[in-house]
């Protein structure tokens, strides 16, 4: 494919490094022809995200804390001023203190709590709320999800609840937002090697088991999570909205390992 989002703009949220995925959608999206603009928190983050967004031609950045309306509002007033509409944002935020992502979830402290599903569900139903009129003409919403919102992985612990919350976000926005043409959608991949993944106690276990029983006995890759993100924000998605897209190599659809991992 090519042009497949040639002349549309699109803010994408979350990148902290090249593996990344929402680096991974970035680049497929600026290979379909997108025009792209980019968040970072914080000077640490932004000397790394910098020179990436650069790579694609980019000179938006955006230094934002979504725990701060005030510096959300701030960028989108920013990026107002430098484009006349968006088509698409790309949501790829997420956070828990992961010390408490080991052990029992029931030992989650009530600040750990509150500030992860701040940082993982409700920046999601700020952004789509500063960022809806600026997709005059309709546009799409995409964030990122993981299984374990609706079955127990091993120490996800709060952050399953935060992604359950999401995904009822994901719906809840998708009905407020669809008459005015604009579609909301969550990618679910499977275990990924990135930053964000390895955070959660046993990320390596994980990722191997799921490859090793999956029907495709492979993990997602970052240039399928970015080709998915990219037909979800072009024309091919024009009736997808509200819906979890699995991106796993049919992983969620299993109820035990193969038969040769029993």
């Amino acid at each position: 494919m090519a042009d497949l989002l040639k002349g549309r703009r699109g803010l994408v949220m979350g990148v902290a490094n090249s593996r990344s995925i929402a680096w991974g959608i970035a680049e497929t999206m600026a290979r379909e022809g997108a025009e792209l603009a980019f968040t970072y928190q914080g000077e640490a983050f932004g000397k790394r995200v910098r020179p990436l967004a650069e790579s694609l031609g980019s000179d938006i950045l955006l230094d934002v804390d979504v725990t701060n309306e005030a510096s959300v509002e701030a960028a989108f007033a920013l990026l107002a001023r430098r484009w006349d509409r968006l088509d698409f944002v790309i949501h790829a935020i997420a956070y828990s203190d992961k010390n408490e992502l080991t052990g029992r979830f029931m030992d989650t402290t009530r600040a750990n709590f509150h500030n992860s599903l701040d940082i993982s569900c409700y920046s999601l139903i700020d952004v789509a709320r500063r960022a809806t009129p600026m997709m005059r003409e309709g546009g799409t919403i995409l964030t990122l999800t993981f299984d374990g919102s609706t079955r127990v992985m091993p120490n996800y612990n709060v952050m399953g609840v935060a992604k359950a919350a999401l995904e009822a976000a994901v719906r809840y926005l998708a009905n407020d937002l669809g008459p005015d043409g604009i579609r909301v959608n969550a990618i679910a991949p499977g275990p990924m090697k990135t930053l964000a993944g390895s955070a959660i106690g046993s990320a390596r276990k994980t990722f191997r088991h799921a490859e090793a029983n999956a029907p495709m006995r492979a993990n997602a890759t970052l240039e399928a999570i970015g080709g998915t993100a990219a037909w979800l924000a072009s024309d091919y998605g024009a009736s997808t909205t509200g819906e979890i897209v699995h991106v796993d190599g049919g992983y969620h659809i299993m109820g035990m390992p193969v038969p040769e991992n029993l």
